[in-house]
């Protein structure tokens, strides 16, 4: 088999398109290439779904720990603890059985059991609770001068939140939510190694580069091509990022605006 027909066969195999069976000897180059980069379809998919969706969460998050009512702050703050105190893989673990548990009671949650919907929904609380945080020190960091400047102007409540506080409070806390942003995407990985099953056996990135290194006896050919796509995810990323970095402090004069730096998280 060339190369090329080997991506034609398992460019899609994560998505269930494609040859089902995975190669049993001679393994390529090619081949290691290709089956890691369509596993990390399904690290994409987490990461995106996961990001997206906690933005706003964790918009909500953090002007609830801001509140000074007790019943939006105190939930607010024991959401973020818990999810910020406890391992991501032990997340993964208490959900599984959590959504086994429920399956039992209801049918709804059977698809919860699986890794698309259970894991996604793991990682999705997760960095709501991260970003979260990131963004109410953003809030505490809002130049007093500028909220009294939109009350000058007659903004209040909703406008003044729309068009005062919520931009300033991103464009404080981009830097740092660009780099959870790149810290969610290489947690995805964790999900091959949660108790939920993945989608008809067809696993992500880190999969298929666990399968060539089992069956080689050779991990330095499939870990650094896996490290690789990962790189080159994340530079996607700050690439983006960068873009809507520039876009939030268009307004700014050109010393002052803030530079996008990669913090790399040793321990989280």
């Amino acid at each position: 088999m060339s190369c090329w027909e080997t991506v034609q066969g398992y460019a899609l195999r994560s998505l269930g398109i494609g040859e089902r069976l995975l190669p049993r000897e001679d393994f390529t180059l090619c081949e290691q290439v290709t089956l890691i980069g369509s596993g990390l379809i399904w690290n994409i998919y987490f990461g995106t779904l996961a990001l997206l969706a906690g933005f706003f969460l964790a918009t909500a998050v953090a002007l609830g720990k801001a509140s000074r009512r007790r019943i939006l702050r105190k939930p607010s703050e024991w959401f973020i603890l818990v999810f910020r105190g406890s391992p991501l893989f032990i997340q993964f673990f208490f959900a599984y059985f959590l959504f086994l548990s429920l399956k039992s009671v209801s049918p709804v949650f059977d698809a919860f059991t699986s890794a698309w919907l259970g894991a996604l929904v793991v990682l999705f609380l997760n960095t709501a609770a991260y970003s979260g945080e990131i963004f109410y020190g953003a809030l505490r960091s809002i130049p007093r001068g500028d909220v009294e400047a939109a009350d000058a102007y007659g903004f209040s409540g909703w406008p003044r939140f729309r068009r005062i506080v919520w931009p300033t409070m991103l464009r404080l806390a981009w830097p740092a939510y660009t780099n959870e942003a790149i810290f969610l995407f290489h947690a995805t990985t964790l999900v091959y190694f949660s108790g939920f099953p993945a989608w008809q056996q067809k696993g992500d990135a880190l999969y298929y580069a666990n399968y060539f290194a089992d069956k080689t006896f050779n991990p330095f050919v499939p870990y650094p091509i896996l490290a690789g796509y990962f790189i080159l995810l994340t530079l996607v990323i700050l690439s983006i990022f960068g873009l809507i970095n520039r876009h939030l402090n268009r307004h700014l004069p050109q010393e002052a605006r803030r530079k996008m730096r990669l913090r790399i998280n040793v321990i989280r």
